[in-house]
């Protein structure tokens, strides 16, 4: 794994010292899942991300379009408290960042980076993920997400053998395993096949027929249309457009896709 990897696995470890139940991490009843006011974060020249405000309310998948450089992957990361911002503020499941390990208790995150180690077996590496969580019945969900994503008879072959599709088919099983209320999810469609994307729409309800709360990134128009609840578009650090599925007519949608992104859709 790089530096960055190992970074990121090492915040998350520290999730691991939490309530050994979900119920004692449960937030607060409210009506906002995730909720962002104000955040902004530079690199070197201009902000990534520009005073951006953004809500998503329990239940509902919101599906966040944007070019290559226009912020997607650092929002993701922010709110998962892989990156910290430079102001602003968010809350994600009750929880905001100095509550770090109960928030990331409360999410599944999916990255470009797998978050995977390369010399473990699938199989240990979700039983590593699992006892840093406290999973309950570990070996039983082990089985259960290997099976819903469809990596069974991979669990016992080293990550770093793994083909690219198969890897990111694990890092959606270690995502899903604590069985978490929020699901961040950047382009996740990225190296999967259309069984893998079938499989991952099946679990994104829960277990009593509703959604998974998701904020969901990607670069597909078609997937992305079809799957959200709310549609937005991020330009230059701040969300440019947004709209209710149920209200967006989607051959102009076309248009404003074009004009922001710069592209064809």
């Amino acid at each position: 794994m790089t530096y960055c990897s190992i970074l990121a696995v090492l915040q998350i470890v520290a999730a691991a010292h939490v309530a050994h139940k979900m119920t004692e991490n449960a937030p607060e009843p409210q009506k906002l899942a995730i909720q962002v006011k104000g955040l902004t974060k530079s690199f070197i020249g201009p902000p990534v991300l520009r005073s951006l405000d953004l809500e998503v309310p329990w239940g509902k998948r919101y599906v966040l379009f944007g070019g290559n450089g226009s912020g997607k992957t650092t929002l993701i990361k922010s709110l998962a408290t892989l990156s910290r911002p430079d102001s602003g503020w968010f809350q994600v499941g009750g929880f905001d960042r100095r509550q770090g390990p109960r928030l990331r208790r409360s999410i599944g995150v999916v990255t470009h980076q797998p978050l995977l180690y390369a010399d473990l077996t699938g199989y240990e590496t979700l039983r590593f993920y699992g006892r840093m969580f406290r999973v309950q019945d570990i070996e039983h969900r082990i089985e259960l997400v290997a099976e819903q994503m469809g990596v069974t008879r991979h669990l016992q072959a080293r990550v770093g053998t793994l083909s690219h599709g198969t890897q990111k088919r694990l890092s959606l099983a270690r995502a899903l395993l604590h069985d978490p209320p929020i699901l961040l999810l950047d382009e996740p469609e990225t190296g999967l096949d259309q069984e893998a994307l079938e499989l991952l729409d099946a679990l994104l309800a829960g277990s009593d027929g509703t959604h998974r709360t998701v904020l969901m990134t990607t670069h597909n128009l078609e997937r992305g249309l079809s799957f959200g609840d709310t549609i937005a578009i991020l330009a230059e650090g701040r969300i440019a457009y947004q709209e209710s599925r149920d209200r967006l007519d989607a051959a102009e949608f076309r248009d404003t896709f074009t004009r922001y992104l710069g592209r064809a859709a």
